[in-house]
């Protein structure tokens, strides 16, 4: 893995990985996608809860980027890591996307089930407010112009972001929301019903593989571009 931190390894590496990542991520939401259609009706929730294959998986993504965002931003700040930052950098957007499709899908959802689109309760405002330290991230990092001012700044905001992970984990544990608690990831085993989990087990497969494969994609646009932009300071340099 430390091998991998060397920037000419990793290009290596992942060169063919990544059409990899994207055709199985293309399988995997097809076959999602098929299970989702054809898995029967809930009983109380009826068509509504096909929303779930596309909103859980969405929302447990948008955490685990922000986790790889906040993990990275560590090691580019503590160790001064080029690539670590290329990787904070590039895991801000799509999770940034899967985080609005969770909130998007889940007021789709809680419409028709609770009879409003929005509450203020503990999960929805904590992932809110996940996706404005997403939205922050790339904001700081586009305000300053100084790029290794602006890779610093947003390290920090990175880091100080992980403080709200375990606020979204837990917070229907911790206080009484209208969010109900989980339903897939429990110490007693899934209480979801066994018909929905191939849908919703595909469908989470093919997000982690489209996740990773916008990740590493995002990391070697990166690397290229400073490349290019070091052979253009070398050039004006030697001019």
């Amino acid at each position: 893995m430390f091998g991998l931190a060397n920037p000419q390894r990793f290009m290596a590496f992942t060169r063919p990985l990544v059409p990899l990542l994207w055709a199985a991520a293309g399988v995997l939401l097809a076959l999602g996608a098929w299970f989702s259609f054809t898995a029967p009706e809930d009983y109380q929730q009826g068509d509504t809860v096909r929303i779930m294959f596309v909103h859980v998986p969405a929302a447990t993504l948008g955490l685990g980027a922000y986790a790889a965002l906040g993990v990275s931003s560590f090691f580019a700040l503590v160790f001064r890591h080029a690539l670590a930052d290329a990787a904070a950098r590039a895991a801000a957007l799509p999770g940034a996307a899967f985080t609005l499709l969770a909130l998007i899908t889940g007021s789709l959802w809680g419409k028709p089930m609770w009879g409003t689109w929005w509450v203020w309760d503990a999960r929805l405002t904590s992932v809110f407010i996940l996706f404005l330290f997403y939205l922050g991230y790339m904001a700081l990092r586009a305000a300053i112009d100084d790029e290794a001012r602006a890779a610093r700044s947003a390290a920090v905001l990175g880091l100080v972001g992980l403080i709200n992970l375990p606020i979204v984990r837990f917070s229907v544990d911790w206080w009484n929301t209208l969010h109900q608690r989980a339903s897939l990831i429990r110490a007693d085993g899934p209480s979801i019903d066994g018909a929905f989990l191939p849908a919703l087990l595909t469908m989470m497969a093919a997000y982690g593989a489209l996740f990773l494969a916008l990740w590493i994609t995002g990391i070697r646009t990166e690397v290229d571009r400073r490349r290019v932009v070091a052979a253009r300071a070398r050039a004006a340099a030697g001019a």
